[in-house]
């Protein structure tokens, strides 16, 4: 057993140090300046709950922020519930509305406060043989069957509904204890969730759009912000200063923003908002060649990235046109846990994703000012880690 676990150590030091060596020789060289303790990165895998997985890790970190206790709490339970309550809505609106595996950085403080929490270990939700999460064919098992509810052939709902949904989610989920052993103790979920000292009405979604006025909250149109939920506006240099406080201050930060820019580079560690290539400025052999190429080659030869570049400018009115013409989607949950700088002085955030470790910097990575400005759709935040000023314009 001991040769066993030596012989691993030493693996996974050899894949570290293969890790550290790629990241080193990589085209940016990025130096954290300020790093808040965070807990470990999970694997959502083919779940489509980034939100969950985003919005568990804030809550772990806060708890470890406020005790120094490290904790893996379930994800899958809170995915659960928002499934029942989900389900509930999608009949009462008669199917007009959103019912899918994705959600918002409201819904895991929202599931808190009415379920409760469990950890990982007493709940996991790999209940159909499966060892990694991989959720489509349970949505597309919950999607035929609320469609079926929904259309009403009876011309009234059933009083059996609800059952056959828990039925299903226990099936591929499992059945959510109502009591639980955790360290010695006995536990209800809500038990669980109030002795670890959080409190729900501690945290605020923020975003910034022309679209509505500053300082009031408004409900943000993304289909997964499906319980229509608040969120406050503040001009888009507060939403920075909120982040750049937080992190200062040793609070991370619930991250929604859209991944599907060209410069969205996840495997190489960085995301950023390159200007482009300016076509009118070649001239000579690059022009000659540039006029050869596809247009798929001219459009991969425009955001060719070979480490730090210069990055468009976004003002208010360049992200909520984005917004507008839905270029700046609702794709991914994420935290913020860092700043750093990259080999130019360049300044980014250092964000922990929910895709597994085997990536170069171990499931981190990091974003350029210019792409946060221009690709946030939301944040979540404890309270607490408002700048002054700004939380007196919202009222918190």
């Amino acid at each position: 057993m001991k040769k066993v676990l030596v012989s691993m150590l030493g693996l996974g030091l050899a894949m570290g140090a293969s890790a550290q060596e790629k990241a080193d020789s990589a085209a940016f060289q990025f130096t954290d300046v300020k790093v808040v303790k965070t807990t470990s990165v999970k694997d959502q895998n083919k779940s489509g709950t980034c939100w969950c997985f985003a919005g568990t890790s804030f809550f772990e970190d806060e708890i470890l922020r406020k005790t120094g206790v490290e904790l893996d709490l379930s994800e899958m339970f809170t995915v659960r519930y928002c499934y029942e309550e989900k389900a509930d809505r999608y009949l009462r609106m008669y199917g007009a509305t959103n019912f899918s595996p994705g959600g918002s950085i409201l819904d895991v403080p929202m599931i808190w406060e009415k379920m409760g929490i469990v950890p990982e270990e007493v709940y996991n939700g790999l209940n159909y043989g499966e060892e990694k999460h991989n959720h489509g064919e349970l949505h597309e098992v919950l999607q035929a069957y609320m469609k079926g509810v929904e259309a009403n052939r009876n011309r009234r709902i059933s009083t059996a509904w609800r059952k056959g949904l828990n039925g299903i989610l226990d099936a591929y989920l499992g059945q959510v204890p109502e009591t639980f052993t955790y360290q010695g103790k006995e536990y209800t979920p809500q038990s669980f969730a109030q002795s670890l000292g959080l409190n729900v009405e501690d945290y605020v979604a923020v975003t910034s759009f022309t679209h509505h006025p500053y300082y009031k909250p408004f409900v943000l149109e993304v289909a997964d912000n499906w319980t229509w939920g608040l969120y406050d506006n503040v001009k888009l240099e507060e939403l920075k200063a909120i982040v750049d406080n937080a992190i200062e201050e040793g609070y991370s930060v619930v991250w929604a923003a859209d991944v599907s820019e060209k410069g969205f580079k996840y495997r190489e560690g960085y995301a950023v908002m390159p200007k482009g290539k300016d076509v009118s400025a070649l001239e000579g052999t690059e022009l000659s060649r540039w006029v050869t190429l596809s247009d798929q080659d001219r459009e991969r030869e425009r955001y060719k990235i070979d480490g730090p570049c210069e990055e468009i400018e976004v003002t208010p009115e360049v992200r909520q046109e984005m917004f507008d013409r839905q270029e700046t989607t609702d794709d991914h949950g994420m935290v913020i846990v860092g700043v750093a700088k990259d080999q130019k002085g360049n300044r980014y955030y250092k964000v922990k994703n929910s895709w597994d470790t085997n990536q170069v910097y171990g499931g981190f990575f990091y974003v350029s000012e210019p792409y946060f400005l221009a690709k946030t759709i939301s944040i979540l935040v404890n309270k607490e880690a408002l700048p002054k000023d700004i939380a007196k314009k919202i009222g918190k």
